[in-house]
């Protein structure tokens, strides 16, 4: 199996979409380093080996995925309120998560794990 790694100089958008109830105490730790602490969170993140694979790690539990510079810049100007710096508090997205829930990764038609672009998702979100 192919290890993919992180593109260099990318900006990536990871947001918290299940709950932190019964979570192994290594996830936790992984997502509070993450700065992920309540569901719909959503954090900006320098594309970096270490959190890349901090973003593998927690994958049944986050969205995540590159984000363009529009978006980020819509985030900021939003009245989305901001909890710590490059970490927002989002709502729930219009219309639902994909059809197969939260419980499922993005390539069987889920929420969960990584995407091609977070654009839609967070316009969704705001």
């Amino acid at each position: 199996m192919a290890e993919e790694s992180a593109p260099k100089g990318k900006k990536y958008a990871a947001i918290l979409i299940r709950g932190m109830i019964h979570v192994r105490h290594d996830f936790k730790k992984t997502l509070q380093h993450l700065n992920l602490f309540n569901q719909h969170n959503c954090v900006i993140v320098n594309s970096n080996p270490i959190t890349f694979g901090m973003l593998r790690k927690v994958k049944d539990f986050v969205a995540y995925g590159p984000v363009s510079d529009e978006v980020i810049a819509g985030l900021e100007k939003s009245k989305i309120k901001k909890i710590k710096e490059k970490t927002y508090r989002l709502n729930p997205p219009r219309g639902g998560f994909e059809r197969k829930g939260i419980k499922t990764s993005y390539a069987r038609g889920g929420a969960l794990g990584k995407r091609p672009s977070m654009d839609t998702l967070i316009r969704k979100m705001l």
